[in-house]
């Protein structure tokens, strides 16, 4: 039989036992720190995507953001090149981005996209390539249905292309607010026309191709003085077929090239981004960041 003492010793443990297991005391309880972990730096809010086909016209309309119209002298022609200009909200100069229509021409999704560059603190430039090219010497809008858009601009030869950018271009370093730095961004027609003018400007700061074909004759890669960034829908074989002379003709040469490919993403991805099950919405969410990152470290911030 135990004693008093004894007795009084058990019970003793016996509560202390039962009040660890009431508070959820265990062996395996890690300790809890005496001082708590440093909080570490806020994550980089996401960057908020242009908008799509459906949605850029209710954007534009929404947008406090300053756009106008403009008529950009075109040497040697009667007719100005229509060019749609989006300013930033900011207190400093700020750098240009001229953006490059698809073969659709501009469109209200352009316009949409330029102000998408001005809400990330850039000015945008968005030049009608087909101005003159229509009826009565109008652009895009006249032209009617795509059909007639695209066949149209099948005819702008690749020169007349690089005279009329290099007219904007000229505007464009011209304002007043500009910080004198300018980069291109094409879109499927105007991926390719984006690749191009990189060989043809040797001033430009930089080049961003989105699903677009890569230059056709090797000694011209020699000519590119600005980094180009390439961005593709991995189910987009027609372009990403060009890719690989691209890569190896600016291989360890002194202008970088960086080609993305966003696996399952189909061409056009950046205004249709509700297509190809989700995959579209993934790219843009990659391609659009990595974008504005490419330019803010060439042209600034």
């Amino acid at each position: 039989m135990l004693d008093i003492r004894q007795q009084v010793l058990i019970g003793s443990l016996a509560i202390v036992c039962a009040l660890g297991l009431a508070c959820g005391a265990g062996p395996e309880e890690a300790e809890a720190p005496a001082v708590a972990p440093e909080a570490g730096p806020a994550a980089a809010p996401a960057a908020t995507l242009p908008p799509t086909e459906d949605t850029a016209p209710d954007a534009l309309t929404t947008s406090p953001r300053h756009g106008e119209w403009v008529d950009v002298t075109l040497p040697g022609s009667v007719v100005p090149i229509s060019t749609w200009v989006v300013y930033p909200e900011r207190s400093d100069s700020a750098p240009i981005v001229l953006v490059i229509h698809e073969i659709y021409g501009l469109t209200d999704w352009v316009r949409g996209v330029a102000d998408q560059f001005a809400a990330e603190g850039f000015i945008a430039v968005a030049p009608d390539l087909l101005s003159g090219m229509g009826p009565n010497g109008g652009g895009t809008a006249s032209l009617g249905d795509r059909d007639n858009v695209i066949a149209t601009i099948r005819t702008l030869e690749p020169d007349e292309r690089t005279r009329r950018l290099n007219a904007v271009r000229t505007y464009a370093l011209d304002i007043p607010s500009g910080n004198g730095r300018l980069g291109t961004v094409g879109f499927c027609w105007g991926g390719g026309a984006s690749f191009a003018y990189a060989v043809d400007q040797p001033e430009l700061h930089a080049a961003v191709a989105y699903y677009g074909t890569s230059p056709t004759e090797a000694a011209d890669y020699a000519r590119i003085n600005a980094p180009v960034l390439g961005l593709y829908g991995g189910d987009d074989e027609r372009v990403n077929s060009t890719i690989a002379r691209a890569e190896e003709a600016m291989a360890g040469g002194g202008t970088s090239y960086e080609p993305i490919i966003y696996a399952g993403a189909g061409h056009g991805f950046l205004g249709r981004q509700t297509g190809m099950d989700g995959a579209n919405m993934a790219a843009s969410e990659r391609a659009w960041p990595r974008t504005i990152e490419f330019f803010r470290e060439l042209l600034g911030s």
